[in-house]
């Protein structure tokens, strides 16, 4: 399997980018009257990709996977800005099917990669385990040398 080298590779990230253009052709037709919802739901629809985005160039697996989760939710609150736009006529049955079907891809996308990168074995580069310095091991190793042996061995 190839790995994954940038993050317009991820499927997650292409629908995601799906998702707001089209969340951005709906709004640009002149039947969406609301200015705030509709600079609402454009910076909401931007949030997931963009979260994928920078998730996948912090370098560590837990912020990617926190950062998924954000743009997990941003999908959330799209989906529940097209029920109100719907409520309110500013788009048709038709339009809210299409971008519930997106939404919930979006969700399902994002759900499952997350999953997968919580279990995968194979994690790459930029997961790479950084082990953090134990303090207090060195300070007996520095105070107390026979114990810290006595504890620990030779290393």
């Amino acid at each position: 399997m190839a790995s994954i080298q940038k993050f317009e590779d991820l499927i997650c990230w292409q629908k995601a980018r799906t998702l707001a253009n089209f969340i951005f052709d709906i709004t640009d037709k002149p039947s969406f009257r609301d200015i705030g919802l509709k600079n609402q739901i454009r910076r909401a629809s931007i949030s997931p990709m963009s979260n994928i985005a920078e998730g996948f160039d912090r370098g560590t697996q837990a912020e990617f996977i926190d950062a998924l989760f954000i743009g997990k939710g941003e999908v959330g609150e799209v989906r529940s800005q097209l029920y109100i736009s719907y409520d309110r006529k500013f788009i048709s049955a038709d339009e809210l099917k299409i971008g519930l079907g997106l939404t919930d891809e979006c969700s399902r996308l994002i759900q499952s990669f997350s999953q997968k990168l919580k279990g995968g074995g194979a994690r790459g580069l930029q997961f790479k385990r950084i082990e953090k310095p134990d303090y207090g091991k060195e300070l007996l190793k520095e105070h107390d040398p026979g114990l810290y042996k006595r504890m620990y061995g030779d290393s």
